[in-house]
Formats: C-alpha cells, structure tokens, sequence
C-alpha cells in the first residue's frame, strides 16, 4: 500500500518523468488553508524543508493561504524543525469553552502563533537568506466587513449565493489581498488573471498578517489596523483561495510547483465545498507537483479521517481524547516523511507520479 499519492499537472508530469526530483526544479511551495487538516502535512514539511531544500541557494517562493501560511512561517525559522514542533505542540493544545465567542478564538489563536513564531521570530523569518514568504487574506466588503453575527451572515450568505452562479461573484464582498516579501516580486504577483491587492510584508505587519490570513468569519474576530495595508477588516484569505487556484508561474516558465496537500481533491474557494463541479484551472495546476496522503492511509487512521475543525466539537468536554488522537495522527504521519524521503532519496518520483485529476 502506498502511503503517499503523487499527482502532476500536464507540465510537471513530463518533467519530473523526463528529469525527476531536484530541489532547483522547484520554484514556488503553496500551502492551502484547512484549519488541524495541517497536522498530516507537518511530518512532511520536516523532510521539505530540513532536508529537501536545505542547501537551496536562489530564492523560494512560498505561497501560504490561512494556515498553510502558518506553516511557511514555522519553515521559515532559524530552526526550522524546532519551530514545527512548538507549532505542534501549541496548536494541539487549544481548548474553549463549549461556545466560545469570536474574541476568544482570536485570543487563544493569537497564543499560538506567539508560542512559535516570538518577536525575534518575525524578524528572521521575513529575513529569511531563500524563503520570500506571501499569504494570502482577504479585505471585507460591505455586510462582509461587519463582526455582528447577523450582518456577517448576511453578508457571507450573499457571497455564498453568488459564487453559486460565478467565483467572480465574490469580488462583490470581498478584496484578494497578498501580503509579499518584497525582496524579490514573485511570480503570481503580476499575473493578469490573479487580482490582488499587494503589501510589503515586514516584521512589523507579519503577525497580524498571519492572523487575518487565518481569521475564519464568524469563528474569528476580523483583523484590522494592519501596517502598511490598506484600512478594512481582513478576513482568512480561503474564502477566496481555499485550495490556491491561482497561477502561480508563468505557462513559459520551466520550474515547478510543490504543493504538499491534505487530500487529492483540490477545492478552489471555501464556498466551493458542496459545489462538485467546482474544480481548479488545468492550465493553473500545469506546473504542479500536489503530494497528499493516499485515501488508501486515511481510512487506517482513527475514524478514517485526518484531523479537521469538527473535532473541536466531537470532543467537547474531553480534550484528553483530542489531544491523544490528533497526536496518534502524528505519530502514524511519520510514515508519510519516510516515504517521501526514500521517492526523494532513491530517485523514484518517475515511477509513482500520476497524472493530477482535474
């Protein structure tokens, strides 16, 4: 059985067939926003980052939406690998109240992000000598933009309704916005069909960055007062980019895309959950490499899923049994980082790459 699918765009799957896989083949990461789903990718993001692109040398571009931007920021470390396990243990370790307000979610999340990423974090992450860190959140609009209950709902129902008909409609209540390292202009920055409010991301916007990139409405408090970034309230930037439908490189350029995912489905939009038909761009997937744990692995975790948002409901009262399950999820993931250490290590990317369904 295999622990891990390897899936390929068009382009990435004559490539990596034709040369296999080198870190310098590689010129952007992307990371989707999933709230705990990202405990079955923190394993990998070891073998990633502490061994596959340690001696990177040019510029990586990393492309985070909610908590996959959480993740590049713990990878972007001095110690990288110290910084996941704090990540880790920090973001395990959340408990609320059975109805816990919005401002109490910001509160706790805002814990977590400080338990890994401190002050002198910030500095050296946006300093970093090869990542250049972009996440990606949006700015409110109208109903959109309000922290009541029932204007926000208001506002996400229309935007829920609009996309029914067309993603564009989401423009309507919504800004993309991207906050950038602006070292060096990456390359989904200037892309015509990516509409974004740019942002130099610096040390002193980065942490309120990271927490609008990852402030789920009505879960979440909206962010606002961001340096450097237009005035608004800033919300998770997957309701736009759940899945990172975007074009990330141009269709002349030769290098590719590591996209390490939860799940071999790609969804588009946070209100594209329910919406089958709903799928990412071939075109836009063309220079990527998505690897995700096989269907084959979820089922033999406890409950047959990975960990997800549901979780902090299905054990209400008993986090001890949280706590265990998500950290036996960890332990089983490691096979997920062997496997991918020996396709990497033994050269055998060309025999387990499969085409990416789209």
């Amino acid at each position: 059985m295999s622990n891990l699918s390897f899936l390929a765009g068009s382009k990435a799957l004559h490539q990596l067939r034709r040369d296999g896989m080198r870190p310098d083949a590689f010129k952007v990461v992307a990371g989707a926003a999933g709230g705990p789903k990202w405990l079955v990718l923190s394993q990998l993001d070891r073998v990633i980052f502490g061994e596959f692109f340690r001696e990177r040398r040019d510029p990586l571009f990393l492309l985070g939406s909610s908590i996959g931007a959480w993740r590049f920021a713990a990878a972007s470390q001095q110690k990288p690998l110290h910084a996941i396990s704090r990540f880790e243990d920090a973001y395990i370790a959340q408990t609320y109240q059975s109805k816990p307000s919005a401002a109490e979610v910001t509160k706790r999340s805002y814990e977590v992000l400080d338990a890994f990423l401190p002050e002198e974090g910030l500095q050296s992450m946006v300093d970093h000598p090869t990542h250049r860190l972009s996440m990606l959140a949006v700015r409110s609009r109208g109903p959109a933009a309000s922290d009541r209950q029932l204007m926000l709902s208001l506002g996400l129902g229309g935007a829920g309704l609009g996309n029914i008909v067309s993603s564009r409609a989401l423009k309507l209540f919504f800004e993309r916005t991207l906050f950038y390292d602006p070292r060096s202009k990456p390359p989904y920055l200037t892309a015509p069909s990516f509409p974004a409010q740019a942002v130099s991301l610096t040390a002193a916007n980065a942490r309120h960055a990271l927490m609008a990139s990852g402030s789920i409405p009505l879960v979440m408090s909206g962010i606002s007062r961001i340096a450097g970034a237009p005035a608004g309230v800033y919300r998770d930037g997957g309701i736009m980019d759940y899945h990172l439908n975007v074009p990330f490189l141009p269709d002349t350029d030769d290098q590719l895309v590591l996209f390490p995912h939860f799940e071999e489905r790609l969804i588009p939009g946070w209100f594209d959950k329910h919406l089958p038909w709903r799928k990412p761009d071939a075109g836009r997937m063309a220079h990527a490499l998505v690897i995700a744990p096989s269907p084959e692995f979820i089922a033999k975790l406890p409950y047959q899923k990975i960990p997800d948002r549901t979780d902090f409901m299905r054990f209400q009262g008993r986090d001890a049994e949280r706590f265990q399950y998500w950290r036996t999820v960890l332990r089983e993931c490691q096979r997920l980082a062997d496997e991918l250490h020996d396709v990497i290590t033994q050269d055998r990317i060309a025999e387990r790459v499969k085409p990416l369904p789209i």
